[in-house]
């Protein structure tokens, strides 16, 4: 398995609308392990294909935190939200591609989500708590949508300035 780079915004393709994937080859397969290292090793709880420069309709995720628990890998293929429930919940919410900045965001409590899996099985779950929040803000990124985009205009330009400064500090010699 391979560790990917992760975009940093701003970027263009953290702001573009992946396209679907067709039948579940070896190397989408791979492709969603290594989005899986890639999101264990940053750490996160989501990553969407578009972060690692790959404009599929794939993300990965795994919410389990709980110390001693099992983890729960999860790879999905072209997902939908397929229903939402009116329930809203707010959780502060940060992103690979906006290191070190974070905010609360309003989502649906509950949602059912409809994807193929890795051994191209149609799969349906319903999710709530941060699982809901996580695989909406994933598939947000396969939309092109980030989750400063929800904030207000002054507070998104804020976090984008200091993207963009963190951005020219690293490519500093």
């Amino acid at each position: 398995m391979t560790i990917r780079p992760i975009l940093i915004h701003p970027d263009p393709r953290l702001k573009t609308v992946a396209s679907p994937v067709g039948d579940i080859t070896d190397e989408l397969r791979q492709l969603g392990r290594d989005m899986l290292e890639t999101m264990y090793d940053a750490p996160g709880i989501g990553l969407a294909a578009p972060q690692i420069g790959v404009l599929s309709r794939v993300l990965v995720m795994d919410c389990i935190k709980e110390e001693g628990a099992a983890p729960r890998p999860m790879i999905l293929f072209n997902p939908e939200i397929t229903w939402s429930s009116e329930d809203v919940s707010t959780y502060e919410e940060g992103c690979l591609s906006i290191p070190d900045q974070y905010a609360e965001v309003d989502r649906p409590a509950e949602v059912e989500v409809r994807w193929i899996d890795e051994n191209g099985a149609p799969r349906e779950e319903h999710f709530k708590g941060l699982w809901a929040t996580c695989v909406q803000h994933e598939i947000d990124h396969l939309n092109g949508k980030l989750f400063i985009d929800y904030l207000k205009p002054m507070r998104r330009q804020m976090i984008t300035r200091k993207m963009q400064k963190l951005k020219r500090e690293r490519t500093r010699p």
